[in-house]
C-alpha cells in the first residue's frame, strides 16, 4: 500500500509541471557511488548524472510527501561515530566576514567568508560591479508571508549546492538536508566537487551565472519557489562529456531512521511505470526522471526536501510557457 501512494506521489509531483515544461528528450545514465558509514554527518550518497547529451535539464526540491503530517522537525547535527580530524583545513585569505551583495523587496543575496575552509578559496563571485574572491558560502534568501527565508545556498569553492522550499506554515521552518553538483564533476581526493573558476549573479533573471575552470559555462536559474516546491532551471553551454557527470546528489544515510536521503525511484524509457527502490543498494539506470528522498521520518534533518532531476534535454532552448 505504501509503494503504491509513493508511486501516486512521484507521478503527481513530475505530472503538476508538465503543462508549462516539456519531456525529457534524453534519457541519462544514473550511477550510485553511495558507500556505507556511521557518520551520520559525512556524505557518504552519491548519485550521478551522465550523459554526453544534456544542455538542459531541471532540478526541484519538494517538500517529502509526509511534511503535512510532521508536527517536530530535527535539525541538529549528528556527531556520533564521525572522525573529522582527517579533513585538509585552508586559512582563508581575509579575515571571517559578511557582505550583503543585491537587495531588494523581495530578494536579497549575502556572503560569507570563515576562518577556514577544506579547499583553498579562490573563485570569484560578482554582482554588477561588486566583485569578491574567497567567499566560502553565499545564501538566496526571499520574503515570505511573516518573514524572510533562506533557500538557496551555494559554497563557491566546491560547487555544492542547497535548495528548498518556502517552509509549510504550520512548521514555520524547513530543513536543508541534501546537496547537489551541477556542472563538469571532478574527484579531489574522497570528495566529487565542480571546480568553478566564477560566479555572477543576475538579480534581473535570479540567475547564476557560472565559468568552470575547465572553459566551459553554465547557468542556473530560479524558475519557481512556493511552499511546496523549489524548480531551478539548468544550462549548459556544452555537454559534459569525458566520461564526467554533470550533475549528482551529495547526501548522507547511516540507517533507515537516520539518513537525508533514503530511497530512489527512477522513470526509465518506455516502461509503464516508476521502478522504485531503497537507495543504498541500487545498481543504477537509463532514466529521463529521477527523484531521490525519503518516505518515512528520519531523525536527522525530517523536513528536508527531496530532490528530482528531470526534463533532461539536448536543445538548450527552453520550451514556451503556455
Amino acid at each position: 500500500m505504501q509503494a503504491k501512494l509513493v508511486t501516486l506521489f512521484l507521478s503527481l509531483l513530475l505530472a503538476s509541471s508538465l503543462p508549462v515544461r516539456a519531456a525529457s528528450d534524453v534519457a541519462v545514465e544514473v550511477k550510485n557511488e553511495s558507500e556505507p558509514v556511521l557518520c551520520a554527518e559525512k556524505d557518504n550518497v552519491t548519485i550521478k548524472a551522465l550523459s554526453p547529451e544534456v544542455r538542459r535539464f531541471q532540478i526541484e526540491a519538494a517538500h517529502p510527501a509526509y511534511i503535512a503530517g510532521l508536527v517536530k522537525d530535527n535539525w541538529e547535527a549528528d556527531w556520533t561515530a564521525c572522525d573529522m580530524t582527517g579533513d585538509p583545513v585552508f586559512k582563508a585569505p581575509v579575515p571571517p566576514r559578511r557582505v550583503t551583495f543585491y537587495e531588494s523587496i523581495e530578494y536579497w543575496l549575502v556572503g560569507y567568508t570563515f576562518p577556514t575552509f577544506w579547499r583553498p578559496a579562490d573563485t570569484v563571485f560578482k554582482v554588477g560591479d561588486r566583485v569578491e574572491k574567497g567567499l566560502h558560502l553565499v545564501q538566496l534568501w526571499k520574503l515570505g508571508k511573516d518573514k524572510s527565508y533562506e533557500v538557496l545556498v551555494v559554497y563557491p569553492q566546491d560547487g555544492y549546492w542547497r535548495a528548498r522550499p518556502m517552509p509549510p506554515g504550520h512548521l514555520g521552518f524547513s530543513s536543508y538536508g541534501s546537496s547537489f553538483l551541477f556542472g563538469p564533476i571532478e574527484q579531489d581526493g574522497a570528495r566529487p566537487v565542480v571546480n568553478i573558476r566564477e560566479i555572477e549573479f543576475d538579480p534581473a533573471t535570479l540567475s547564476f551565472k557560472m565559468a568552470f575552470k575547465d572553459g566551459s559555462n553554465g547557468t542556473l536559474k530560479l524558475d519557481s519557489v512556493d511552499e511546496n516546491r523549489m524548480v531551478l532551471d539548468a544550462l549548459l553551454d556544452k555537454p559534459v562529456t569525458g566520461g564526467k557527470a554533470f550533475v549528482a546528489l551529495r547526501s548522507m544515510y547511516v540507517t533507515e531512521f537516520n539518513n537525508d536521503v533514503a530511497r530512489i525511484a527512477v522513470r526509465e524509457p518506455g516502461a509503464k511505470g516508476w521502478r522504485e527502490e531503497p537507495l543504498m543498494p541500487f545498481a543504477g539506470a537509463k532514466a529521463t526522471d529521477v527523484w531521490m528522498g525519503r518516505t518515512t521520518h528520519s531523525r536527522h534533518n525530517t523536513s528536508s526536501p527531496d530532490m528530482v532531476f528531470r526534463n533532461f534535454s539536448k536543445d538548450p532552448n527552453p520550451p514556451a510557457k503556455k
